[in-house]
Parts: structure tokens; C-alpha cells; sequence
């Protein structure tokens, strides 16, 4: 991390302000506070152990102004005031890095390459042509014949085959085209997310499952062409700070603003480091030229910045290579007959969470997906607590029970209603629900760095129990950074989880998936679907096999007749609040936890 890698000529590390030593009195009261630093910093287990440097400067930070203050009025009586030493410059080492892990991290992250493996996709030449790039409108995919023959039926597998060419309509040879799916019948109001698999030479296969009987219409979409892909991957590993924060700080009528990331160059000025002790989470800022950094007052989004050709951004084009629906190279619906075995017996391989049928989410892990109105959600969150942890894709539920509860009213706390922390109660049914948002990296308007909270430290505040449900949804504030960014704060929140459930069982915790969403250019750099699906992987697999119930919001988007949008349509929320609320009030009988 950036000043956790900056060295001065004195071998001394800053915890809080970089930039090297100004004075002999500055090494004097380092000298004199090592000791007891490293002796108090170690004496809390619960913490990770940090290394000496940075335990002196958190001991300066907290507990000894007083002691350094006396000590600096010492050495200044003692030292003459003619003679003065001249220290060297000192020239900051810069190891900073957004996709740095820890030892352990690191095996995590090894263990995951697999599930997050992306075919490798073309290198492009700075003088490339589009003509030779993925098109939608050349490409098709053919419907292939049923094995064994025969009608179709509930039950049964459908393969696709989709052939991807380039704008002269010549096939393409390689993959890492980022393709989606969907089965759906419209008068039906019933849809199913589609499973691709790319063959790696510019063929690839979708897969459905025949949940319904009657119509079902096939719809595949390019989202990306791989040479897009290449470009996300190079701007991610090249521009990993292209959106940047900003922090104001005041003292008295005295205020500055200056940039703040997960990782600054502290080559250009003192950095002020806000490191989370406790989850190790960094968080940097440029030091302002005349205040301290303990004079930070705000967080907010401060604005994006890019490097792409003009040819690059051609390959992000609404209408002609972006989200584009890909033609059928023949007929694009088949009919389905019932199971001719009775039943809705299902022998695919890639089993879908769920699916619509007249509008409602069926899910398919064993849950009965039952439906909520007004009277049935008091009656179910009747003595609970539900606390909502993350960005604003899981504050649509808050919004979502407070506008369908009327006796679930909301505190006026004097915040942002798009920032938070927001809470609503029902005093008669007791029912308490919460929303925070999470620590940074957050793209959220100007908030108080006092709410800036890491959701694993929010979790080790949570008693915890029976009546107590903890929503958690984190992913979209993270797909401009590299995937190690997003893998580390995974981490923090399983292990908090881990600890939660250790200490009370009883709790109930949820977690809401990635999910696609509109496309624009700017979209498509900083929250592109290949950025969001490779997110929603990464949490599949560092919640896989823990006592946690996922809400699909991939497949529930994905499925849907409605258009793609970051925060889906209320019909969509609806079917979410509802799985929701049957993972809390379930049907005993169907009921199982993961």
C-alpha cells in the first residue's frame, strides 16, 4: 500500500502523514515512543500485527502529543539555536499497488482463477479496424435439434449455436466475446437465463432449461466483442484510478480539497493515510498544503478520467456493437409439450437458480417463493430487525419495505437519503429495518467521513439472533479496480460473517448478487456487464458453502422481459423483496438452508 511502502533515508514509515522527516526534533520523538508503541500495538491481539514503524506512528497519532510536545520543548532548550542541522531530502520509494494481497489472500485468490477465467481475447494494434471486430448483425445462432428426437418437452435441455462474425461477415476464430441469453414467452410472463459457454474458436453454446409448457423464444445479445474486452482488461491494468475521489478539509474559516484513492503516488506530494485498522482496508488522500489530516470532513466522487483512441471507443457503440441482439439463422421460438413422465423432471447440468411464470420468481434451490403484500410482510418481519448493508442496488429493498409498510416510519437521522445511514420502525409490530452504505471506494455524492463505515466492522457490532436479518449487497462502486480489490473486501465481510454466525447462529444473512444493466460508453468503462459478471462470480465462490442465502439478481434481471438497468424496475424488486422475505418466513416443508 502507498505509505505503507514509503521509506524515508531514516528507515522511518509514516502511518499517517508521508512525506519524510522535516527536523532532528521529529527523530527525537520518534526515538523516544518506539518502545512503548510496539509494546501497546502488540498488546491487542484482535488486530493484525503491523509492522514497528507503523505501530510508533499509530502511538503518536493517539496517545502521545502530550508526552512528544514536552519532549520537543526539552531538546529546544538544549540544542543551540546557532547551530542547526541540515538533513537530506528525502526521496520516497513508491511500491504502491491497487491489486496487492496478502499471503492468504493470494490462495484465496488462486483457488477462484478458474471460476473467474475469461478466454484469452485479441491484443490490439494501435491501427486495428472494426471491420475485423465482432458485428451482431453478421453473427446468428441456430437452434439445434433435440437429442433422441422427438417434440420438446418440460424438463428437457435446449443447446443453441451461436456463430460470431466480423463486419465482412467472415466467422471469427477465437472467443472472449461477452455474450447473454434468455428463453422467455411473453404471453406467458415467464423467462429463464441461458448458460454460455464459449468454445474458444468463435463458436459458442447456450444452454436453457424448458421450464413451461407452450412457446419459448430463444434472444441472445452480444454485450461486448472480445476486442472490447481486451480494452476493459488493458484499461483496468493501466488505469485502475480513472474514477477518482475527492475529501474536503476545514479547520476554521481554512478548507482545501484534495484527491483521495486506494492508492496514491506519493511522489507528487504527502499522502494522509486512512488505512482501517481493523480490516486493513486502505484509503489514501493528498495531505492539503495547510491543514493536518485529522482536518477531513467529507468523501465524494470527484470524476473520471480516461485514455482510449477514437477508434477504441468505437467498440463501444449503442446500436451497432454494444448490447445488440444477434440474429437467428432460422427459427428463433420452439414449442414445448408437458413431460410426458409427469412431473417437471429437469437433467441438465447447468440448472438455473430460477425462473418467471406469470410474473413471479419460482426458484429452483428448494425454496418456495411465496408472494407479499402489505398485511403479509408486517406479519412476517413482526419483531425483527433487518439490517441492510451496502451500496445502492440493496437500498432499493429499504425503500422498497418502507413505501410498502405504512406503519413502518422513518427517522429523520439529517442525512442523505442517497448516502445514509437511514432507519425506519414500526413501534407497534416492533419491526426495525437499517440501511448503511459501505466504506469507501463508494461513488457516492458528498458524505461525512464520520459515516464512512466498513461493512465487516458493522458486522462485529451486530448482536445477532433469531429475529435478526442481515442484508449485505456490495459490488458495483468496485468494477473499475482490479478484481484483488474486490476479492480483499469479500474477505473482510466473509470472515465478519464467519464471526457473526459463530456467536449467534440464529442470524440470518443474505446477499445480493451483481446484475446487468444499461450500456453507454461511459457505463461501459466504468460498470460494464463484463465487469459486473466477473464481480457477481467472485461472491458466488467466497460465499460458496457458508450458511448464507443468495438473492440470484443476475438471473432475476437477466430473465426478465423488462429492460436491464443497474437499479432494476419495482416489478423486478418486488420478486426480490419477495425471495427475501420467504428465506425469513419460509414454508417449512420446502425450506432449506444452503
Amino acid at each position: 500500500m502507498c505509505p505503507a511502502d514509503v521509506r524515508t533515508d531514516g528507515g522511518v514509515k509514516y502511518a499517517r502523514e508521508c512525506g519524510g522527516l522535516k527536523d532532528v526534533y521529529s527523530y527525537i520523538s520518534w526515538a523516544v515512543i518506539l518502545l512503548p508503541a510496539v509494546l501497546w500495538r502488540w498488546s491487542l491481539p484482535s488486530l493484525p500485527h503491523p509492522q514497528p514503524f507503523e505501530m510508533a506512528t499509530t502511538y503518536r497519532l493517539y496517545f502521545g502529543p502530550l508526552m512528544v510536545g514536552k519532549l520537543l520543548q526539552l531538546s529546544q532548550n538544549k540544542l543551540s539555536t546557532t547551530a542547526t542541522l541540515k538533513l537530506k531530502s528525502p526521496k520516497p520509494i513508491i511500491t504502491c499497488s491497487f491489486n496487492s494481497l496478502s499471503p492468504k489472500e493470494v490462495l484465496v485468490f488462486d483457488s477462484i482463477k478458474n471460476a473467474i477465467f475469461w478466454p484469452e481475447t485479441p491484443s490490439l494494434k494501435s491501427d486495428f479496424s472494426l471491420n475485423d471486430t465482432s458485428d451482431p448483425a453478421h453473427s446468428t445462432f441456430t437452434i439445434l435439434p433435440r437429442k433422441g428426437g422427438g417434440s420438446w418437452q418440460v424438463g428437457d435441455q435446449l443447446r443453441v449455436l451461436i456463430r460470431i462474425c466480423d463486419f465482412y461477415g467472415c466467422p471469427k476464430k477465437s472467443g472472449g466475446d461477452l455474450l447473454l441469453a434468455r428463453l422467455h414467452n411473453n404471453t406467458l410472463h415467464a423467462g429463464v437465463a441461458g448458460h454460455v459457454v464459449d468454445h474458444r474458436n468463435g463458436s459458442y453454446s447456450a444452454v436453457f432449461s424448458l421450464l413451461w409448457e407452450g412457446q419459448a423464444q430463444v434472444e441472445v445479445t452480444l454485450v461486448h466483442p472480445s476486442e472490447a474486452v481486451s480494452v476493459l482488461q488493458k484499461l483496468t491494468q493501466e488505469q485502475p484510478d480513472r474514477i477518482y475521489f475527492e475529501s474536503l478539509f476545514q479547520s476554521g474559516s481554512v478548507h482545501e480539497t484534495t484527491t483521495c484513492n486506494m492508492c496514491l503516488n506519493a511522489t507528487q506530494q504527502k499522502v494522509c493515510n486512512y488505512t482501517d485498522l481493523s480490516t486493513g482496508e486502505p484509503w489514501f488522500c493528498y495531505k492539503p498544503k495547510k491543514l493536518d489530516c485529522d482536518t477531513r470532513i467529507t468523501h465524494a466522487k470527484g470524476g473520471f478520467r480516461e485514455k482510449l483512441t477514437s477508434t477504441e471507443e468505437r467498440l463501444f457503440q449503442c446500436g451497432v456493437n454494444m448490447k445488440i441482439s444477434i440474429p437467428a439463422s432460422g427459427p428463433a421460438n420452439i414449442s414445448v409439450l408437458p413431460n410426458s413422465k409427469g412431473g417437471n423432471r429437469m437433467t441438465v447440468k447447468t440448472r438455473p437458480s430460477g425462473y418467471y411464470y406469470h410474473g413471479a420468481w419460482q426458484a429452483l434451490d428448494g425454496t418456495t417463493v411465496q408472494q407479499f403484500n402489505s398485511t403479509a410482510i408486517s406479519k412476517c418481519l413482526k419483531g425483527k430487525t433487518v439490517h441492510i448493508y451496502g451500496d445502492s442496488t440493496v437500498r432499493q429493498w429499504y425503500e422498497y419495505l418502507t413505501n410498502a409498510l405504512p406503519d413502518l416510519k422513518e427517522f429523520d437521522l439529517q442525512n442523505s437519503k442517497q448516502t445514509g445511514p437511514l432507519m425506519a420502525l414500526d413501534f407497534v409490530n416492533k419491526i426495525l429495518v437499517t440501511f448503511r452504505s459501505h466504506g469507501p471506494p463508494i461513488r457516492f455524492r458528498r458524505m461525512p467521513v464520520s459515516q464512512l463505515h466498513y461493512i465487516a466492522n458493522e458486522l462485529d457490532g451486530v448482536v445477532g439472533g433469531t429475529n435478526t436479518v442481515v442484508v449485505i449487497g456490495i459490488w458495483s462502486h468496485f468494477s473499475t479496480f482490479p478484481i484483488e480489490v474486490y476479492i480483499r473486501r469479500l474477505l473482510n465481510i466473509r470472515k465478519a460473517v464467519v464471526r457473526l454466525l459463530s456467536r449467534a447462529p440464529g442470524t440470518l444473512v443474505v446477499i445480493r448478487t451483481a446484475n446487468p444493466k444499461e450500456m453507454t460508453l461511459f457505463e461501459s468503462l466504468t460498470n460494464s456487464d463484463w465487469f459486473s459478471l466477473l464481480r457477481d462470480k467472485v461472491l458466488r465462490e467466497i460465499f460458496k458453502g457458508m450458511n448464507v442465502q443468495l438473492v440470484d439478481a443476475w438471473e432475476m434481471i437477466l430473465a426478465h422481459h423488462l429492460p436491464h438497468k443497474l437499479h432494476p424496475e419495482s416489478d423486478i424488486v418486488k420478486n426480490m423483496v419477495d425471495v427475501l422475505l420467504s428465506f425469513i418466513c419460509p414454508v417449512a416443508t420446502n425450506f432449506k438452508r444452503s
